[in-house]
């Protein structure tokens, strides 16, 4: 583990960090004992460690240890702060390397596939102020042990564990050796080639970070844990070993001065562990204006006595009084946090947040608010996924925040959220998840054109952030098992209103052709609604921002079947939908999207263009844009929604979420 200063980060650990990243120090967990090679340990691998003493002077940077103290008391995949675990001894590390060196601004580990892992480096740096760096996350492990060779570092094996790797053939081999050998063992058996299943532990010996020296290996002994014939256990314990300093580096072998400036840079870091000025650093909000004061703040319940439905809350501010987008999201934040108090709920059945602010400018405030409602503390299984949009809501008189939450009243979900900056997909260091699994129904975080490494927007416009965006939700949904190609029911597109209609057009063309070419190349999946929404801004200044919903089965048999049954939708001997039937049957349905699966669920999207209204409104409504021109705009979706309802076997009773944008109405004279 490295810990590193500056303003950004790319590669970590098997390339060359950007000039404005350095690494400024390492840090070292070992055993209290030093003749113990190995601790029983989940989260820390020690094989080895009387060696790593000498990478302070390979590289020439200080090297922070401290002593494991604590075992795996905490045990779930999720970590909470938990007294003696060994988790604290980590902090306790990090936190004394920070004292040290106040610049560091995060911390690079090699997590690779093990979520255990990951998230407990994760805690540890949110609790700290740091950023988690993780470069190898989910990467090939094939194309990583390739490139992990072709850049010259020479690792060898110092733990075996697996079927086919044996302690007397394998330990002290170095990698490039091992390679034929570890892709036969994952053909035969399925191993991990890079050991990520703790199929084999290895030690770094140089590398291009060791600037001063190479370690030789001069003697070992291979200790046998368990003697299993078909999967045995031993480890590698060093017994003689020196360093042989590098040509250009700042001394020869044997040279006393560099031996004296590396014995500087050893810190052990002892003592007790204290928490209290580092954790729990974000302040609780006083709520600027409290919900008994507002009595203009709106909350609209969607809510059919099933087990999914949403809240919706929002500003009543005609007049423009409101005291600005603090004090909005404060008090709509409360109002729901009361209102899911009332349900007998809390955050944590919470699926999605919807967060509309009325300036992208205050994206950095409203995050400030929103974690002070939104914690991990109060969502133990895995805080909310969250898009957010800038929306002109101060200008029709609705304040200067609007929320709407999806909810669920039971407490099952799955919530994948990487808070790790990586090459996998973008971070989400912020308080929301990348995506939260449901009844089947995966929810994802709003997407934007990011570089993961970068954390910024790429280059090329619209159309490259669509695409790099449609990339990123298919990393989150191949975590999942799935794809964005093969299971999407239903996309939500965000538009800047920076965007130009040739611009909006080439997105349009764009995500249409990906999608049918991707098809075309499974034979699997369908076309997914699509709906586009033209925001004022987006974050990050981005033009474009996507919302996928994923359709993710709980069994491998397809998906069951429901017996097709309209009741509760209007019948078609209704007075008013056989009215409506007569009026509208001139009109053909090209109006509407329309994605099913099985029977089971139906995403629909009914779109009135100034074509259909013309042929929908008499002449005296286009002429005024009257309130009778809207209801009659309604009536047509609604008769629209409700033939979708029934031609597909459901009813209003199965409606789940309705949602109408109004976006406007042209001059049709």
């Amino acid at each position: 583990m490295d810990t590193r200063q500056g303003d950004e980060a790319r590669r970590g650990a098997i390339t060359n960090p950007p000039p404005t990243q350095s690494i400024v120090a390492l840090a070292n967990l070992i055993p209290v004992d030093d003749a113990v090679d190995e601790l029983d340990s989940y989260m820390y691998q020690t094989v080895g460690h009387q060696i790593v003493v000498s990478y302070a002077k390979c590289m020439g940077l200080p090297l922070f240890r401290r002593r494991i103290r604590g075992s795996s008391r905490e045990q779930g995949l999720k970590y909470n702060v938990t007294a003696g675990d060994e988790v604290e001894d980590m902090f306790a590390l990090l936190s004394e390397v920070k004292r040290q060196i106040p610049s560091i601004t995060a911390v690079s580990s090699g997590a690779i596939a093990s979520d255990y892992q990951r998230l407990r480096v994760e805690s540890v740096c949110s609790r700290l102020g740091l950023v988690s760096l993780a470069y190898l996350w989910k990467q090939d492990q094939t194309l990583l042990l390739d490139e992990i060779i072709r850049r010259g570092i020479v690792a060898i094996t110092v733990k075996v564990a697996a079927m086919g790797l044996k302690p007397s053939a394998q330990l002290g081999k170095e990698l490039a050796e091992l390679k034929c050998h570890l892709l036969q063992m994952n053909e035969s058996y399925g191993i991990n080639v890079c050991g990520e299943g703790g199929e084999y532990e290895t030690l770094t010996l140089d590398c291009p970070l060791f600037r001063n020296a190479r370690i030789v290996l001069d003697d070992f002994e291979v200790i046998l844990h368990s003697p299993d014939s078909i999967a045995p256990v031993g480890i590698l314990h060093p017994l003689a070993f020196h360093l042989e300093y590098k040509p250009n580096s700042s001394g020869s072998i044997g040279d006393s001065a560099i031996a004296q400036e590396s014995s500087s840079c050893l810190y052990e870091v002892d003592g007790a562990i204290a928490h209290g000025d580092v954790e729990n650093k974000q302040e609780t909000l006083s709520p600027v204006t409290t919900v008994d004061a507002c009595t203009n703040i709106d909350l609209c319940i969607s809510k059919t006595g099933k087990k999914l439905f949403s809240f919706g809350c929002w500003i009543q501010d005609p007049c423009g009084t409101s005291e600005g987008l603090k004090a909005d999201l404060v008090a709509v934040l409360s109002r729901i946090e009361n209102q899911l108090k009332e349900e007998g709920l809390g955050w944590v059945n919470v699926l999605y947040v919807h967060l509309f602010i009325s300036s992208m400018k205050e994206f950095g405030l409203a995050n400030e608010v929103y974690v002070s409602f939104i914690t991990e503390q109060k969502c133990p299984l895995g805080v909310p996924s969250r898009s957010t949009v800038e929306l002109p809501l101060a200008q029709v008189g609705l304040g200067n925040a609007h929320v709407e939450v999806l909810v669920t009243n039971e407490q099952v979900k799955r919530v994948l959220h990487v808070q790790s900056i990586s090459c996998w997909a973008p971070s989400c260091i912020g308080p929301y998840s990348q995506a939260t699994l449901h009844g089947e129904i995966l929810y994802m975080a709003g997407q934007l054109g990011l570089d993961p490494p970068t954390m910024k927007l790429c280059p090329g416009g619209p159309t490259a952030e669509l695409e790099l965006a449609l990339r990123n939700s298919e990393a989150v949904a191949n975590a999942f098992g799935c794809s964005i190609f093969s299971s999407a029911i239903h996309f939500l597109v965000y538009c800047s209103a920076h965007l130009t209609s040739s611009e909006k057009e080439q997105v349009e063309h764009k995500l249409h052709s990906l999608y049918v070419t991707s098809l075309d190349c499974s034979n699997t999946g369908s076309y997914p609604t699509i709906f586009y929404v033209f925001a004022s801004d987006l974050p990050k200044g981005a033009y474009v921002e996507i919302k996928p919903v994923l359709y993710v089965p709980t069994n491998d048999d397809g998906v069951a079947t429901r017996e097709l049954d309209a009741a509760g939708a209007w019948p078609a001997s209704s007075k008013a939908f056989s009215a409506w039937s007569a009026q509208y049957s001139g009109l053909d349905d090209s109006c509407c999207q329309v994605h099913t699966i099985g029977g089971k669920i139906c995403s629909a999207v009914v779109s009135i263009t100034n074509d259909i209204a013309l042929k929908i409104c008499s002449s005296t409504e286009r002429l005024y844009h009257s309130e009778e021109h809207l209801k009659s705009l309604a009536r047509f979706c609604a008769f629209q929604i409700a033939k979708i309802l029934i031609d597909n076997g459901f009813s209003w009773d199965n409606l789940t979420l309705l949602t109408g944008q109004f976006v406007g109405v042209g001059n049709f004279n």
